[in-house]
């Protein structure tokens, strides 16, 4: 072949950015630390304070002059970062192209690791083919959904004054419904207290009435079975739509779920926290779940996360797709078997804490829905966004160059 794009130089740069009114969880810098930077539970809604994160974007250059770019919005850790500047000497010299055979190489590589380090450098080859083509990632991959349903994902719940009681959790569902929205998941408070958090997910269920969606996401903080039953009665009785990450085995055991989706009505949503097609197709067959949940970022890449979607398509599932960014977005738009698009995290007077890196408009932000509660798919040729490098390298931290 002739048109081959062999990779000739790939770079990696870590920087950061200011997140407003957040602050450390417990002001406790270490737990952001241990965190590498990333929101998640690491931090959480402190008025007037500002938390330094941390993320980084990829470049993968090839000798025909062609170029891929991906900036992380969840992976940030120090961990998947140095994951990434494992794996990318091995891939100079290789063809971009060929993402099958490098997925491959690259999951066999890190597999004594959690190969988060693998989704950015995935799909960031996807952008490159993209560009090459002159189509969009959505386009490559089969998408047609122009629209997708979004949904609003809370920070935890805090005790500074933002999402701080039941009455604050209702009052932002609202809000949320006022601007649009028409599915809302709560994240609750870092004690995993079941009782706070059942008549938290009760009340809010009775404030809303019946004409929004409404999921729960402990995020591993309830600490035993007995507290995860507690609340998933709750849900039973308010009609969520999906009870996710329970309970505090970290969203890795089958059997504990499958014991738990006996005693419920409501479907479970788990595999946010195991990495890749084959565990999420063990977990799911041993019946641990109802959903799967996929990330390309995560989950090896667009790659990988597709991988999954068909996983649940052949078995009858949906699966939907965690967390934001236009990678995220390509891939829902080639999926029937999901329901929303997650705008995390969001909270009032709160930012979702992804770096402010898009020259063309792009925007995951509480805001950014229309008035039906949906976002667009990019359309231009790559993932369809436009990164501001001169912000990126004015707030590099690391960086690696591979030739």
């Amino acid at each position: 072949m002739t048109d081959r794009s062999i990779i000739s130089r790939i770079e990696l740069r870590q920087f950061t950015f200011e997140a407003a009114n957040l602050g450390v969880v417990g002001d406790d810098p270490a737990s952001l630390d241990r965190a590498g930077g990333t929101p998640g539970g690491a931090v959480e809604y402190a008025p007037g304070q500002s938390t330094t994160m941390s993320r980084y974007a990829i470049a993968i250059e090839t000798a025909d002059g062609c170029r891929g770019e991906y900036v992380t919005h969840y992976v940030g850790t120090q961990s998947a970062f140095a994951q990434t500047a494992m794996l990318a000497p091995m891939l100079v010299g290789r063809d971009a192209e060929a993402r099958e055979g490098l997925y491959d190489d690259m999951k066999r590589e890190l597999r004594q690791y959690d190969r988060m380090g693998q989704g950015p450098i995935d799909i960031a080859l996807w952008d490159l083919a993209g560009k090459k083509y002159g189509a969009s990632v959505s386009r490559l991959l089969g998408g047609y959904r122009h629209r997708l349903p979004a949904y609003a994902s809370t920070y935890h719940g805090d005790r500074n004054g933002g999402l701080d009681s039941k009455e604050a959790f209702a009052d932002f569902a609202n809000y949320c419904a006022d601007i649009g929205y028409r599915a809302f998941k709560i994240h609750g408070w870092h004690e995993g207290d079941a009782r706070e958090e059942a008549e938290n997910l009760l009340y809010v269920r009775k404030v809303v009435g019946d004409g929004m969606t409404l999921m729960i996401d402990c995020a591993c903080e309830l600490r035993t079975f007995a507290d995860a039953l507690y609340v998933g009665r709750a849900c039973d009785d308010a009609n969520y739509f999906w009870y996710e990450d329970p309970f505090r085995d970290a969203g890795t055991s089958a059997h504990a779920h499958k014991l738990l989706r006996e005693k419920l009505r409501t479907p479970i949503l788990q595999t946010e926290h195991i990495r890749g097609v084959e565990p999420k197709a063990d977990f799911i067959l041993a019946g641990g779940t109802d959903f799967l949940r996929s990330d390309p970022e995560y989950d090896m890449g667009i790659t990988g996360a597709m991988k999954i979607a068909h996983l649940a398509e052949a078995l009858g599932v949906d699966c939907e797709v965690h967390a934001t960014g236009p990678a995220h977005r390509a891939v829902v738009s080639a999926m029937r078997n999901t329901n929303f698009y997650e705008i995390a995290l969001v909270g009032p007077d709160c930012p979702n804490a992804i770096p402010p890196v898009y020259t063309c408009g792009y925007s995951d932000q509480l805001d950014c829905i229309d008035r039906d509660g949906s976002v667009g798919v990019p359309d231009g040729p790559g993932l369809g966004v436009t990164y501001d490098w001169d912000y990126i390298r004015s707030n590099t931290i690391q960086l690696f160059e591979y030739t």
